[in-house]
């Protein structure tokens, strides 16, 4: 027999496991009953999975009966479509919204019409999108996330954004009893279609806790970094490394090819010795063969990237001594054409500026 509240009250149950103003259930007395409780975990107060809240996630993290409930998605591109389809096929339902909303039909999610009808619908929603300029009125505008978000909401931003703007949106959030993380992703395309991303949060340390089942299908680390803004902080000290890195190396194989050097041999004997990077280990023995890795971060975006870690660092009263050649490196690729390409494209444009030189063998890649 279903257990039914003293009062007839139906507002105010903490113990209610999905409670909220208008869907819970019992007074303070008879949510003490171990019977209650049964009940409550049993129907959930009948909360739909769409909009059922993090306490809920964490019931169906652990292998309940309960079905998952949904995740919001906002940028559905390279990264944030790999992800949504990660979630989904975790059984994960993700609601989601794309300038092209083809992008999200693609990912398998659910599409809506705007950012506040993906608040509605989650209590968890992630964005990744292309910067800050995007991010804030997809935060802040009428139709935005705070406008569509209830109150123990969760907004977690996995872009690449300045750290500034990311701690004006947190309190901004804040203020309307919204939790904001900041998330900075590494790993690219291939890891993010993997499940295998690295994941710099900064936040709240037990907010990260509570929506860690929504990282499980995308991330193999997740690192909490420190407060609001810490984590897009790691990203940008991060991403400034992996430009270095890819620019620096593109060189030496353009270098490398015009004196006649067999370059898998090159990359050998690179990757064991004291120059070995990312770039090297990665990216271009694959390119050498032809294959970009296409699908990745842009040059245009890593220029971004490269951008915001200058102001950051100016910020931090820390001098720019080696930003001007992958500032160089990507800028002469943006302007001779390959900026909406793959960032492993920088190798071409060197090339182009060496006399038309390509690393790999034409006939073949």
């Amino acid at each position: 027999m279903t257990p039914r509240c003293p009062t007839g009250s139906r507002t105010g149950c903490p113990a209610c496991p999905a409670s909220s103003p208008t869907l819970s259930c019992g007074s303070p007395d008879e949510r003490r009953s171990r019977e209650w409780r049964r009940w409550c975990d049993e129907r959930a107060c009948e909360r739909i999975s769409v909009t059922a809240p993090s306490r809920s996630a964490d019931r169906a993290q652990r292998g309940g009966a309960m079905s998952k409930p949904a995740v919001g998605m906002v940028g559905l591109g390279n990264m944030g479509g790999r992800m949504a389809r990660r979630l989904v096929d975790a059984g994960v339902p993700v609601v989601g919204f794309d300038a092209q909303r083809a992008r999200v039909e693609a990912a398998g999610a659910k599409p809506v019409g705007d950012p506040a009808e993906v608040a509605r619908a989650a209590q968890v929603i992630l964005m990744s999108l292309p910067d800050s300029h995007v991010v804030e009125p997809v935060v802040r505008g009428p139709d935005g996330l705070l406008a569509g978000a209830a109150a123990g909401a969760t907004i977690v931003d996995l872009s690449t954004a300045a750290p500034s703007s990311t701690v004006a949106l947190h309190a901004e959030a804040e203020k309307a009893g919204v939790r904001y993380l900041d998330a900075g992703i590494s790993g690219g395309a291939a890891a993010a279609e993997k499940g295998t991303l690295t994941i710099m949060a900064g936040g709240d340390a037990a907010v990260l806790d509570e929506i860690r089942w929504v990282f499980e299908p995308l991330a193999a680390h997740v690192h909490h970094m420190g407060a609001s803004g810490a984590g897009h902080t790691a990203k940008l000290l991060n991403n400034f490394l992996n430009a270095v890195s890819l620019a620096a190396s593109a060189e030496v194989m353009v270098a490398g090819r015009r004196a006649g050097l067999d370059l898998a041999q090159l990359l050998e004997v690179i990757n064991s010795s004291s120059g070995v990077n990312f770039a090297t280990l990665n990216r271009f023995p694959h390119i050498v063969q032809g294959d970009y890795l296409e699908g990745g971060l842009t040059g245009r975006l890593m220029t971004k990237d490269v951008a915001l870690y200058v102001d950051l660092i100016g910020k931090l009263g820390v001098p720019s001594l080696n930003a001007a050649g992958p500032l160089a490196s990507f800028g002469l690729a943006e302007s001779l054409g390959y900026g909406d390409q793959i960032s492993n494209r920088v190798v071409d444009a060197i090339g182009d500026v060496a006399g038309g030189t390509r690393v790999h063998d034409t006939k073949e890649g």
